[in-house]
């Protein structure tokens, strides 16, 4: 550890020392949002946060009566870009009502919350403020962390052997070509490098755009201002033992290590270790839609994702030291809307199953853990129609890529989700009994009435789970 490392370290403990003290006044709870590609976290926040502003969907919430007023203020940390709440909640509810653009990169929003006391205190005291400090980052970038604690030599291996894998073969294909024909131990010369780099880089594509999730680097795939810098130009080599200063070898393993500063310390250094609660989105319909495969790297990825977190109850002194433990972890199948509410249990059931090696170890740790079927906009009406002189139960929507209005039964889940995780752990190509569909609406077209915010699913239960009990 260098003298930067250390005066870093002492300058966060007295940020932190300094938050903790003015949150006995005014407690803050930073919730932090991710999930991988495609899992709807952009939309989980702007309904969220517009359910909790005009609050008349959220009978769940079982603090809501005592929520006097929730507002809107600047975000603390002048380094981080606030979400664009108001951007993202005119796409969705405008004339013509389109997805907003996916999470890329770190945003913030605050919103304090005027509190009734409840019980006998209410007598005794007036209102308190509490502030939510909601926290968008990519889930992609939660892949790198256990990079910190790796050698390039590891991390080759592990990648190597994941990419020569049956379920990956074919999708490497190009990149292992070239990595055949190159020699670790020569000279690095440039282009040759920043060739086998992109290579790699469009293996990771071709997994993204195939249904998988185990893929890291996480920030090779939206590299944002890092984008041709010699800290994103590596990729995993077969190991080279003895390999000379100025190799390919050492070369890469120098970039792998400036990417590990570079990119992935400050992000757990300045965002992730000072996270209280976090959800966690996953789109399960999508991964099940996409294969066996696309399930079994879904729970790799997560178990490996979740390996990351700090679990546990926080103390006032634990604040006080900068050593923020998450309390409690929400996993949120999102798109339940989907599916007819009588689907939702087996939805949970996958889900719950597909995470259940990470939630034993939270919950040993301390945190409280809860798994929910959720629709953060619901972009469907269930109806049950006659099919053969039996009742049907579907749902009717708005198709995203045609715009016409269909009702369909999407098929049943599974009861047992051993149905799912074993032909996906076994390396089964396809499912026995047929594909698992799915339709990709597109939002409905917004009509609210005054204190309403936008129609979902479970939200209210959510942010119960999540911040109910700083709330009384």
């Amino acid at each position: 550890m260098g003298l930067s490392d250390i005066a870093d370290g002492v300058t966060r403990l007295v940020e932190d020392a300094s938050q903790s003290v003015g949150s006995m006044f005014e407690p803050v709870v930073r919730v932090g949002v991710t999930g991988l590609s495609r899992a709807g976290k952009t939309v989980f926040i702007t309904s969220l946060v517009a359910n909790l502003l005009d609050r008349g969907r959220m009978p769940q919430l079982a603090a809501g009566g005592r929520i006097e007023t929730a507002f809107l203020q600047p975000q603390p940390d002048d380094s981080v870009p606030r979400f664009d709440l108001e951007g993202h909640l005119a796409a969705l509810s405008g004339a013509r009502p389109h997805w907003p653009a996916s999470t890329r990169a770190i945003s913030q929003l605050r919103v304090s919350l005027r509190v009734r006391p409840g019980g006998w205190l209410s007598g005794l005291s007036g209102p308190r403020t509490v502030h939510l400090d909601i926290v968008d980052y990519p889930g992609e970038w939660l892949l790198d962390l256990p990079l910190m604690t790796r050698s390039f030599a590891e991390w080759s291996a592990d990648a190597l052997a994941a990419a020569r894998a049956p379920a990956r073969a074919a999708l490497a294909e190009g990149w292992l070509a070239r990595l055949e024909a190159s020699d670790p131990s020569a000279p690095l010369e440039e282009v040759s490098a920043q060739s086998l780099a992109k290579s790699f880089r469009d293996y990771l594509q071709a997994g993204r755009d195939a249904g998988l999730s185990d893929l890291a680097p996480g920030r090779f795939l939206m590299p944002g201002d890092l984008e041709g810098s010699p800290a994103l130009t590596f990729c995993p080599l077969p190991e080279a033992k003895g390999a000379r200063t100025g190799s390919l070898w050492r070369a890469f393993e120098r970039r792998f290590e400036a990417y590990k500063r570079v990119v992935v310390k400050p992000f757990y250094r300045d965002h992730f270790s000072r996270i209280d609660r976090q959800v966690v989105l996953l789109d399960v319909l999508e991964a099940l839609h996409d294969g066996p495969r696309a399930i079994e790297d879904l729970r790799l990825a997560m178990s490996e994702i979740l390996r990351s977190f700090r679990p546990g109850p926080n103390s006032w002194l634990s604040g006080l030291l900068g050593l923020r433990r998450v309390e409690r972890i929400l996993f949120c199948a999102t798109k339940a809307d989907h599916l007819h509410h009588s689907q939702h249990p087996r939805l949970v059931s996958i889900t719950e199953a597909l995470l259940r090696d990470a939630r034993d170890r939270a919950d040993f740790r301390g945190a409280r853990t809860a798994a929910m079927a959720i629709a953060s906009l619901r972009a469907t009406v269930e109806q049950t129609v006659t099919h053969e002189g039996l009742p049907l139960d579907c749902v009717r929507g708005i198709l995203e890529e045609s715009g016409r209005e269909v009702v369909l039964h999407p098929g049943d889940l599974p009861e047992d989700p051993g149905a799912v995780l074993a032909p996906a752990r076994d390396g089964a190509p396809l499912w026995l009994d047929g594909d698992y569909q799915v339709m990709h609406f597109a939002p409905p077209r917004l009509t609210r009435r005054p204190g309403e915010g936008p129609p979902h699913i479970r939200l209210d239960r959510a942010l119960d789970f999540l911040i109910g009990d700083r709330l009384e």
